[in-house]
């Protein structure tokens, strides 16, 4: 264990009576936790320690899900192939071009997509508000997974669902209890049998029945086959809403990505390959696992009469593959590993990221850090809700429904950095996360994703006509992204920044342009901190001196008293 961690784990409650400095239980608290896996700010350099490769392919291995397949199975049934794969191919475009700037800013400044929103348009609590949909996207896709899980053990082993979803969301909380480090080892060891258990059998379908492949091209939708949906521009949004209902998946590949090590001339290639491949690359997979679970759906319709009904659950399109070449008991008993591996693979990440968007959301209004614990449960429990409530039976719905709000947080982030920041240079190129340093709330992002959600949700419920309603994901999309630049230009950028200046003379970044790894002392905590973690307290030493706290503590300030005044009007523009 590190001096620091030592400190922190017996810390308590520190005080300077001189001048009233205290750090609750709260912020000693935050303090031991984010040592671990750095819950409400910048990931210090002295952490990141994993190499570019294993950064990606711990990210990459959140991505195992098996969500895509009943998501691709979905959207064929209810559509046609036609449209689902027109749908798919929309998807992924817009999520490689708007996963960019996001995945870049997360490697580049090691921070997080909530800090990232922050100081792009939202302002210091007005992220909040995008915590909000994000820790929904979690719980939305953790029940997703559980579900899966569930109907597999219920084949396999005859679990009642109800138990089965249960057992599927309580597996994952010991595992998720250790944070960054316990994660990537486990997305390491498991990634390279998940992917044979998954892609040689599906090469053996195609090999076996080459006629599959004609099937598939023909497929007009329907558990019969016989849907008779052509191709249309209407049924392509509806394939891409559901898809892009994944759109806030980048975020949690960004909690991987922010523990990037630093850019270097000798890394590189390295670098830049990890950050494209698990960053926005994530959804070429992601396109792939879509057309394949579509592909498996129509085996199953096809030649399998009596399963169309379960055509679109993963664990009876694996047990079909499966159950090509080997006895039916070993079959099912690769079937419902693959089915548990893929859910613990992704469910961990979902409930660790949907506890950092409850925790940090949480400690910024109240002031209060309650422990990342707490809100590891509150999100599976509203999984298991979800999952009682068998949200499998109305997920079409549900994704295209959560799409609007998924799309309009980041194509509003997305916008603001490639077309504020580098276009019209309105919005601070540096990222700014600090309390003090931005201001509460900042029109640019906040009503933009207001705006452009409600709209798009209002669409999609028919407020405007039927003819409109399969396009609420094109609205969504087309507001998000020109809202920003129009409110940024009319308000002249002077929301962004509430301060030019931290008070610390020390360089924010290296030679490389990295965020530099000099430490300063906290004065409330007693620990050292990374100087891009830290700004000048409002309140001096004993001595007069100046003081410096940390982010961390800075958030659990109630009183306020460490928050430096703001700058000038003229000073706080960019």
């Amino acid at each position: 264990m590190s001096r620091e961690s030592e400190f922190a784990e017996d810390i308590g409650e520190v005080e300077n009576a001189e001048h009233g400095i205290v750090a609750t239980g709260a912020q000693a608290a935050a303090a031991r936790e984010t040592l671990e896996d750095y819950t409400l700010r910048f990931a210090p350099r002295s952490y990141r320690k994993w190499g570019p490769g294993v950064v990606a392919i711990s990210a990459l291995g959140g991505i195992a899900y098996l969500a895509d397949f009943a998501i691709g199975a979905n959207i064929g049934i209810a559509n046609g192939t036609g449209n689902a794969l027109w749908g798919i191919l929309f998807f992924a475009v817009v999520i490689m071009l708007t996963g960019f700037p996001l995945s870049y800013y997360a490697a580049r400044f090691n921070i997080d997509l909530d800090l990232i929103t922050r100081g792009s348009g939202f302002g210091y609590y007005g992220s909040v508000l995008t915590n909000v949909i994000f820790a929904s996207f979690t719980f939305i896709f953790f029940a997703l997974e559980g579900s899966i899980m569930a109907q597999g053990l219920l084949l396999g082993l005859n679990i009642p669902l109800w138990l089965g979803y249960l057992m599927s969301s309580v597996l994952i909380i010991p595992l998720v209890i250790y944070g960054m480090n316990t994660l990537a080892k486990l997305q390491v060891w498991t990634t390279p049998l998940w992917l044979v258990m998954m892609v040689f059998p599906l090469f053996y379908l195609v090999f076996q029945h080459p006629d599959a492949i004609g099937d598939f091209l023909a497929f007009s939708g329907g558990t019969d086959g016989q849907g008779g949906h052509g191709v249309s521009f209407a049924g392509t949004m509806l394939a891409a809403g559901v898809c892009l209902s994944l759109i806030a998946q980048i975020a949690e590949q960004i909690d991987y990505l922010r523990f990037m090590p630093p850019k270097t001339a000798d890394n590189n290639r390295k670098w830049w390959t990890a950050v494209l491949t698990a960053g926005p690359g994530w959804v070429i997979f992601g396109a792939i696992k879509q057309v394949v679970g579509l592909f498996l759906a129509v085996y199953l319709i096809m030649n399998f009469a009596e399963q169309a009904g379960v055509a679109n659950e993963p664990v009876h399109q694996f047990l079909a593959v499966y159950e090509e070449f080997m006895p039916h008991w070993l079959a099912m008993t690769l079937a419902v590993i693959l089915v548990v591996i893929s859910q613990v693979k992704i469910n961990v990440t979902n409930a660790y990221s949907g506890s950092l968007a409850w925790t940090n959301s949480f400690t910024r209004v109240t002031k209060t850090y309650p422990g990342r614990l707490v809100f590891l449960v509150f999100n599976v429990t509203i999984a298991i809700v979800l999952m009682e409530a068998n949200m499998f039976s109305f997920l079409n719905e549900l994704l295209n429904f959560y799409a609007n709000l998924a799309i309009a947080w980041i194509v509003t982030v997305a916008s603001d950095i490639a077309i504020n920041k580098y276009l019209l240079k309105i919005s601070p190129k540096q990222p700014e996360f600090r309390r003090g340093m931005l201001f509460n709330f900042n029109p640019v992002g906040f009503v933009s994703v207001i705006v452009a959600g409600t709209v798009s949700i209002m669409v999609y419920f028919h407020v405007f006509g039927d003819t409109i309603q399969p396009y609420s994901p094109l609205v969504a999309l087309g507001l998000a992204l020109v809202i920003p630049p129009i409110i940024a230009l009319a308000t002249q950028g002077r929301y962004y920044l509430r301060r030019t200046d931290d008070g610390i003379d020390i360089p924010m970044y290296d030679e490389d342009g990295n965020p530099t790894d000099v430490k300063l002392m906290c004065c409330v905590t007693g620990i050292e901190f990374e100087r891009p973690d830290m700004i000048a307290s409002a309140v001096p030493g004993p001595n007069g001196e100046k003081q410096y706290i940390s982010s961390l503590a800075l958030s659990c300030d109630k009183t306020g008293e460490h928050v430096l005044p703001p700058q000038p009007p003229q000073a706080s523009t960019t």
